[in-house]
């Protein structure tokens, strides 16, 4: 149950490749790090999910309490590279409603 986070600054938009499990264990640290990027004064925060295996209810928690964040600074959130799994738990709970999902790195960006 390990997670990896590495980060690329570009301009005003910070990418996010996060790789492994997000779960119980894990979401603390990616919440910290997500955060803090938010209150650093990113305006767009993208989070590449390529390389992760598995999502559970905390991880999305991570990601809806991000969304708001950004979206109360005028920022905002975009999801990329889901699997075909994570795209269905977002659809599920109709995250993927209101969030910027997309399967390529090029539909994030529109």
């Amino acid at each position: 149950m390990n997670i990896t986070i590495d980060k690329q600054q570009r301009n005003e938009e910070v990418v996010v490749l996060v790789a492994g499990e997000i779960d119980a264990y894990t979401a603390p640290q990616l919440r910290e790090e997500l955060l803090s990027l938010a209150e650093a004064g990113n305006k767009v925060i993208t989070v590449n999910l390529q390389d992760v295996t598995y999502l559970d209810s905390t991880g999305l928690g991570v990601f809806v309490g991000l969304f708001k964040q950004l979206k109360e600074n005028g920022g905002e959130l975009k999801l990329i590279n889901l699997s075909e799994r994570l795209r269905r738990l977002f659809q599920i709970t109709g995250l993927s409603n209101v969030m910027n999902i997309s399967s390529t790195p090029e539909e994030g960006r529109q």
